[in-house]
């Protein structure tokens, strides 16, 4: 097994771990240096997928809007159960952000004027997103990140390495942790100071998802595995567009910018129906959305409802949205109909690792940043392109803190975590011979939680999951000899599915993304909590 030593570990390639990366490349502390590690190539992640945009609260620039309202909209849409604390920190951060990105070379959209182009997004009330290439922001933030990243010759970066275990000790303190690197197929022990966790989403445990292949959770566990507090793990947030695909792991996404714009969803009947769910019609939040596309679903016995263009006009969707057009065509839609068969789909993690306001976990010297970790910004449900907000400014404030620490790899450790190195030491190699058996395992898990602990659940649905996950637990545990990256990702995928159950048990109500039929949404108290965090 290899050993190496760095200041500063990332574990995560999407815009959280790289914004990090690249700002702290600007720093001369770091004598050790600094490591990103990524599962797969280095543009593999979600954010890469993130259509929409990002929030910028800009009231020099945007007449219309204000810091406050943006405070409104994001507890409004998270049902009160945000944290007003991590709300104001990073509205009030938006507008730095936003510079920030621009400076590293992020071109956004403009107007006529040559002024930024703010654009609207469901349940906000203004048009404050700001959006790059029309529906690309979020590819085009994370190749320029990546593209700056590559310069810096002291930030090294590991392709195709998965992370396994942290290295912590008997005082709780992260000290480092076991990668294994898929293409050179070896393991190694890495020392480090500080550990950033940025792995993204969860969307793989479920059938579908817009989230790809890499997102299963794993940071997360990890993180549980050395007793970081987790919270919120009942809110899964599914967006409401996913284009209609049959058999793809990944679904594409139609993003909501398209409803902004004037798109309208429409039942296989034709009939315009999200005005009469929400007073907001196709602009409502996305969890609103989302089940009246199921209520319509379930009523037509149909698979897809479509999504109406025709308002907006076909050439202007194309030239305003070409990332969907691209999609549509690769997919065989004829765009000339004015329709776009659309289904929900999970898209985002609302719950994850808990942190502060500096990214600190319950364990000292491991951060987590991203959609893995659990800010209190999002609340029960996330406002639409909040997630490259949060993204970037948790990253800027850890950065700062980090770089003022400066904190040098650990020499020494405990029996506790030479126990965990002894173990990897006598472990060869990774093999994938039972692969197929595992893929067969995976496909019944997503199946479970896509059926059981979706977009509507009650007590004996879930219930019913835990069992078919103890099954999979029990035929999975039976393959003696046998370790490959599919088999540890589906343990983590088993292990996050039974917490999120566990916790979707435990919250006896209906509110937000969460929703169990066995208990009525409960608008009174909605506003009760939402009025109270206002207050």
């Amino acid at each position: 097994m290899k050993y190496s030593k760095y200041n500063v570990v990332i574990i995560g390639s999407g815009i959280s771990g790289l914004y990090l990366a690249n700002k702290l490349a600007k720093s001369s502390n770091f004598s050790d240096g600094i490591l990103l590690i990524t599962k797969e190539e280095l543009f593999s992640g979600s954010s890469a997928l993130a259509q929409g945009g990002i929030v910028s609260v800009i009231p020099e620039l945007n007449k219309n809007d204000s810091i406050q309202s943006h405070i409104k909209d994001t507890i409004k849409a998270g049902c009160g159960l945000n944290k007003l604390n991590a709300v104001k920190f990073v509205s009030e951060n938006s507008a730095l952000v936003a510079q920030e990105l621009i400076n590293f070379g992020v071109e956004f959209d403009k107007n006529d004027k040559n002024e930024l182009n703010f654009t609207l997004e469901g349940a906000h009330s203004t048009p404050r997103i700001l959006h790059s290439k029309g529906d690309s922001t979020g590819r085009i933030i994370e190749e320029t990140l990546c593209n700056r990243l590559r310069e810096c010759n002291n930030v090294d970066i590991y392709e195709n390495t998965m992370a396994l275990e942290l290295l912590v000790d008997k005082f709780n303190v992260c000290k480092g942790l076991v990668v294994y690197n898929h293409s050179r197929k070896y393991f190694e022990a890495i020392y480090s100071a500080n550990i950033v966790i940025a792995t993204g989403g969860i969307g793989q445990i479920y059938k579908n998802t817009t989230n790809p292949e890499v997102s299963t959770g794993d940071g997360i566990i990890m993180a549980h595995n050395v007793g970081a507090e987790l919270e919120n793990l009942e809110f899964v947030q599914f967006h409401p567009t996913a284009l209609y695909c049959k058999n793809k792991k990944t679904l594409p996404l139609v993003s909501e910018s398209a409803r902004g714009e004037g798109a309208k969803l429409t039942n296989i009947n034709g009939d315009y129906f999200a005005k009469n769910y929400s007073t907001l019609a196709d602009l409502a939040p996305r969890d609103v959305v989302a089940r009246s596309i199921v209520k319509e679903l379930e009523k037509n016995s149909n698979n897809y409802v479509n999504l109406d263009i025709s308002q907006i006009g076909i050439e202007k969707f194309k030239r305003r949205f070409p990332t969907i057009t691209s999609l549509c065509l690769d997919n065989d839609i004829d765009l000339s109909t004015g329709l776009i068969p659309v289904a929900p789909a999970q898209h985002y993690f609302m719950g994850g690792i808990k942190v502060d306001l500096e990214s600190r976990t319950t364990i000292k010297n491991l951060y987590a940043i991203g959609e893995c970790a659990s800010t209190g910004l999002h609340g029960a449900n996330r406002l639409a392109s909040n997630s490259l907000l949060e993204c970037s400014v948790f990253a800027l404030k850890l950065s700062e803190n980090l770089i003022k620490e400066c904190a040098c790899p650990p020499k020494k450790f405990d029996e506790k975590i030479k126990n965990v190195l002894e173990k990897y030491e006598k472990m060869d190699n990774f093999n994938s011979e039972q692969d197929e058996f595992i893929e067969i395992l995976f496909n019944e898990l997503k199946t479970t939680m896509s059926k059981n602990v979706g977009i509507v659940r009650n007590k004996q649905s879930l219930l019913s999951a835990l069992d078919i996950i103890k099954n999979i637990e029990t035929r999975i545990f039976s393959l003696e000899f046998c370790e490959s990256r599919l088999k540890f990702e589906l343990i983590n995928a088993l292990k996050l599915s039974t917490l999120i159950i566990n916790s979707a048990l435990k919250r006896e109500n209906s509110i937000g993304a969460h929703y169990r039929s066995d208990y009525p949404l409960n608008e009174t108290t909605e506003g009760q909590q939402y009025d109270k965090i206002l207050a």
